[in-house]
């Protein structure tokens, strides 16, 4: 049950795509558009896996089928270690903070080897280009999500919860963290500025280019997947995750009031993505790994060492 329906695949399938909707529909009204209906989402996905596959003939079948479905799997997994409702997760355990950060940092590993394999030269180049951003993004976002585990020296998702509902919110302590969080979010989904390895304009899908059918849903669906993802382990360790003030007053109502006011953080976060979507214009490579390594990994060092200065004087 836990794997399959709630809070597994098909809860993400239908709250990833509601997300993407929500991602969309701001955007589109950012840019004084109407932008799409509801239902949108799910006819794209649906009518995606009703597509025919088509596989060229030079890839490895078997790995070019295998890499969607391992993405979409390594995403859901993730998620089933973040606490949603209340201070435990599906599988909670010490130290589970960094296999979520691990198991977050594979999608972008299986876009290269997706474009590797496809033996199309846009999707050869959209994948090295994944790793490239990868070593961009990647450490300002283990500095900033590892900074309320190093500052309290509690590596649970669950444990730095219960820490937050005898504190003040991380968020007011680490708030440089927060942005910085944010910022990486978005090199890690590979979306405006960052979408350098999709950029249609250039190298026509990137990793993506040979995908069609079942295999382009599946990557379309971890996209989605890994931003609810992202969007709850930012929430769970900067905004509490499930808590508000007297939310434990409900009495066995409390973990319906805490699975929604997840929902209404992690909608909160999407939108500060999509309100970035559709501020800024596509960066070069080269920027952006000069702006997430000069100034967002300064920042996050920073951050941490505000932290550290917190805890020795007692304030955290």
């Amino acid at each position: 049950f836990k794997l399959v329906l709630f809070p597994g695949l098909t809860f993400l399938l239908a709250y990833s795509l509601f997300c993407d909707f929500i991602d969309r529909k701001i955007y589109a009204r950012l840019q004084n558009r109407v932008g799409p209906p509801l239902y949108q989402p799910w006819a794209d996905f649906w009518k995606l896996l009703s597509k025919e596959e088509l596989i060229p003939n030079l890839v490895d079948r078997k790995m070019f089928i295998a890499i969607p479905i391992f993405a979409v799997a390594v995403v859901v997994t993730a998620f089933l270690y973040i606490p949603i409702w209340s201070t435990n997760s599906v599988f909670p355990f010490t130290g589970d903070i960094v296999v979520v950060a691990y198991l977050l940092t594979l999608p972008a590993l299986l876009l290269f080897l997706a474009g590797w394999h496809s033996t199309n030269p846009f999707g050869i180049i959209g994948g090295f280009r994944v790793l490239s951003q990868l070593f961009g993004y990647e450490v300002p976002f283990f500095l900033a999500i590892l900074s309320p585990a190093l500052v309290t020296e509690i590596w649970s998702l669950s444990d730095i919860i219960n820490y937050q509902l005898g504190h003040v919110w991380f968020i007011c302590y680490l708030p440089l963290s927060f942005v910085i969080a944010i910022i990486s979010l978005v090199g890690k989904l590979e979306r405006i500025p960052f979408d350098i390895p999709a950029a249609e304009q250039e190298i026509v899908a990137g990793p993506m280019t040979e995908y069609s059918g079942k295999g382009l849903a599946l990557i379309r669906l971890m996209v989605n997947v890994e931003t609810v993802a992202g969007a709850a382990l930012i929430s769970v360790l900067f905004l509490a995750g499930f808590d508000i003030p007297g939310v434990h007053m409900f009495g066995i109502a409390a973990p319906v009031l805490g699975f929604l006011v997840f929902i209404v953080k992690t909608l909160f976060i999407v939108c500060i993505l999509a309100a970035i979507r559709a501020l800024f214009a596509r960066l070069r490579i080269e920027q952006m790994v000069t702006v997430c390594m000069k100034w967002l990994a300064s920042l996050a060092i920073i951050q941490l060492l505000i932290a550290v200065g917190l805890k020795f004087v007692g304030v955290l």
